[in-house]
């Protein structure tokens, strides 16, 4: 009996299962962000001389430091399911925990970019420009908190011993979250900052 209870709890079928879920999850949130990447362009073909006029009212300087927080982001949470697969994961808390840290960091340089948004009287009922930035930064920034949220739940798995080089599927799943949502950043900051 105990053989057919131990199939169940195979940890190559469990990382796959998990990996197909999340696949399928991160397939929805590419339709939804590219429903959105497609609204941008269409109002920006049908109002270019509009778009290129208040994109540049955007800092770039904030977008391109909050760009490299997040590439940065990117590369600790691959030396912490590295750590762990190595049979570090003692490690992984330090790096996820500094992925947390810069995750941080871009909502703070995000909500003083708002700030100054808001301060010159630019808000997301301005015009199609700015209620698409808004809407798009902000749908950004909220998958940015839920990965806080999960990036902090490996953590605590990882210090009570739950994680090692043999069963490692909520970290990796965590972090191929994260890059995804890395990854939309990328492809938003040029399309908003940089194209005019």
């Amino acid at each position: 009996m105990s053989e057919p209870a131990a199939e169940h709890h195979d940890p190559v079928v469990a990382f796959e299962s998990a990996k197909l879920g999340l696949w399928t999850f991160l397939a929805t949130e590419v339709l939804l962000f590219g429903a959105l990447f497609t609204a941008y362009i269409v109002f920006r073909l049908k109002y270019p001389d509009l778009f290129h006029a208040e994109h540049g009212k955007l800092n770039r300087v904030l977008g391109a430091v909050n760009t490299v927080v997040l590439i940065t982001s990117s590369l600790t949470v691959a030396l912490g399911i590295d750590a762990v697969k190595k049979g570090k994961a003692r490690l992984l808390p330090r790096y996820f925990g500094a992925t947390i840290l810069l995750a941080g960091v871009f909502l703070c340089v995000k909500y003083v970019e708002y700030t100054e948004k808001f301060h010159h009287g630019l808000f997301p009922s301005t015009n199609i420009f700015f209620s698409l930035y808004y809407m798009m930064t902000g749908i950004h920034g909220i998958h940015v908190l839920i990965g806080m949220g999960v990036l902090s739940y490996v953590v605590v798995l990882a210090r009570r011993g739950r994680l090692s080089e043999t069963y490692y599927t909520p970290a990796e799943m965590s972090g191929l979250y994260w890059h995804f949502v890395d990854l939309v950043w990328i492809y938003l900051f040029p399309l908003l900052y940089l194209i005019g």
